[in-house]
């Protein structure tokens, strides 16, 4: 009784096979990086479809970014050191930019840094027409803190709509993430800009992706 762990089969079943389908042929594209930026006159131009990946650091962002992809090219660059403060934009086969946001928390960083990272990553939010969502990763063990509802004030102010999406959901008990799910969508629905379907998704055991595919797939024209 509530002992369980959620498996591949617990997914969100909502999605089509054609839906499923279109997700995975369009994260199999080749996915490969465009461009760093750490101030806003760095910016690519914007042309295609954004999706955006915030989280704390330790989140598991680079997992679920593999994950979706295929591929280990996001974590790699995303890790080389002097990347680590910036917007690093990953072009997916000419279709969808996906932009890896640095995780959060900043515990090797300086105040002033913190500060200027922070005033670029609002005018980026507010001022990027062509960004579609941003995917705002959550422990599941953990649940949404402090910092993940400063990230979430940033994403009502500037009214980006962003989804919600635990992580490491193999790690609970059926029961536990059940209560997790309760707490964590009773937040969501205080959100002016919260997308509301909560995600949950797990790299190692590929819990989700499918479905976190399928629906980042509707935000294109692909």
């Amino acid at each position: 009784m509530g002992d369980a762990v959620m498996t591949e089969q617990d997914a969100d079943p909502d999605y089509s096979e054609a839906e499923l389908e279109r997700g995975r042929l369009l994260f199999a594209r080749e996915c490969t990086f465009m461009w760093g930026a750490a101030t806003l006159d760095q910016l690519p131009e914007a042309e295609l479809p954004e999706i955006a990946f915030a989280g704390r650091s330790n989140v598991g962002k680079s997992s679920l970014v593999n994950a979706l992809t295929g591929r280990k090219t996001l974590a790699r660059t995303s890790n080389t050191p002097g990347r680590t403060q910036q917007l690093n934009f990953f072009d997916l086969g000419g279709h969808l930019v996906l932009v890896d946001l640095p995780g959060y928390g900043y515990a090797k960083v300086s105040k002033t840094q913190v500060e200027a990272w922070t005033r670029t990553l609002k005018a980026f939010l507010r001022g990027r027409v062509t960004l579609r969502r941003a995917c705002l990763l959550v422990d599941s063990r953990h649940g949404i803190k402090d910092l993940d509802r400063e990230m979430m004030d940033m994403l009502d102010e500037a009214a980006v709509v962003y989804q919600i999406v635990l992580t490491k959901v193999d790690k609970l008990k059926k029961g536990e993430l059940e209560s997790r799910t309760r707490e964590v969508e009773a937040e969501m629905a205080k959100r002016a800009a919260a997308f509301p379907v909560l995600a949950l998704t797990s790299s190692e055991k590929g819990i989700g992706v499918a479905e976190l595919r399928a629906g980042l797939a509707e935000l294109t024209s692909w």
